[in-house]
């Protein structure tokens, strides 16, 4: 993975599924073992994850066993699974916002399945996490990243609890940006970047909910695509997938299985200038494409998006910015 990030050379790097602690080591680690490839990041964030958070109630299935699915988020262990950032643009870590304590409940048209009277007024909606981290760019200007990485919406504790809460971990943003949470969204241009788990027309999940947030009024869709992706989508599944091959961004081959799907995003500001954009799945014949790994034993069946944005126009501090407001 580090080489392949090394290739790419993005200066602004979302991770999941890397295991969060309290020294972030092995954030460290990962950063050198990029930086022994050729690639630089400065600036790190990450805070801990809701999953493998114990909540102190009963199991949320009173009738089996602890399982992992009981902690806020699911996990195995205090920071499994985590989210990181890595960037070569100033993170300013003072002016970040982590929702990872925020209620479930409070959600406005939050989809709650059955929970215990005691667990709904504590359990929190991220099961990894909801940041929104301010970079500050050479421009003068500042650029907010919406970070999360939702559960996904199979699976989980009985009555569609995973399925609901896939929904509502992606309905957060809507309502972040649509100004109906305590929480006001910022000002400055956004751009919501992660995993939701969720693809918009195909596979498991309320498909409605990642349709309204890539047509958002205040988001664009780059629909970044790959080669790759097109020549992986031969089984009967995929073919009768009704979203185009070419966006997907994970390979699921096995049976049963949802099929190959696009799970991951970077949905920038309508305001932004999109150069190009794209998803690291080279063709079968590509040399690149040993940079995935083996194909029969992949360190992840996730795939890199990427997208490259134009900022030189935003040129004007913050500060100034909200002056000129009429």
């Amino acid at each position: 993975m580090a080489k392949l990030i090394a290739h790419k050379a993005p200066d602004i790097l979302v991770l999941s599924g890397l295991d969060h602690d309290h020294a972030l080591v092995a954030l460290h680690a990962f950063r050198e073992l990029i930086a022994e490839q050729g690639h630089d990041f400065r600036y790190l964030y990450a805070k801990p994850p809701n999953s493998g958070l114990l909540t102190g109630l009963a199991p949320a299935e009173p009738s089996r066993p602890t399982h992992p699915d009981d902690p806020h988020g699911y996990g195995h262990f205090r920071g499994a699974g985590g989210l990181a950032l890595l960037s070569r643009v100033t993170i300013v870590d003072a002016d970040a916002q982590d929702f990872a304590t925020f209620l479930w409940q409070d959600l406005p048209d939050a989809q709650l399945p059955q929970m215990t009277a005691q667990r709904q007024p504590v359990q929190r909606l991220s099961s990894t996490g909801h940041w929104n981290v301010p970079l500050d760019l050479d421009t003068g200007a500042r650029l907010h990243l919406l970070i999360y990485q939702a559960g996904p919406p199979v699976f989980g504790p009985a009555g569609g609890w995973n399925r609901a809460r896939n929904h509502d971990e992606t309905a957060f943003w809507l309502a972040y940006l649509d100004h109906r949470l305590p929480m006001p969204p910022p000002e400055a241009p956004v751009v919501v970047i992660g995993g939701s788990n969720l693809d918009p027309f195909d596979g498991d999940g309320q498909h409605d909910a990642m349709r309204a947030l890539i047509t958002h009024p205040r988001l664009q869709d780059p629909q970044p695509e790959s080669r790759g992706a097109v020549e992986a989508a031969w089984t009967a599944r995929d073919q009768a997938h009704l979203g185009p091959a070419a966006q997907d961004t994970v390979h699921w081959p096995q049976d049963p299985g949802p099929g190959n799907l696009r799970v991951s995003y970077i949905l920038p500001d309508a305001s932004l200038t999109v150069i190009r954009s794209g998803v690291f799945w080279p063709g079968s014949d590509s040399p690149d494409a040993t940079l995935l790994g083996d194909p029969d034993d992949p360190p992840t069946r996730h795939r890199l998006v990427w997208v490259d944005l134009d900022v030189s126009g935003l040129g004007v501090p913050n500060d100034q910015l909200e002056e000129s407001r009429p």
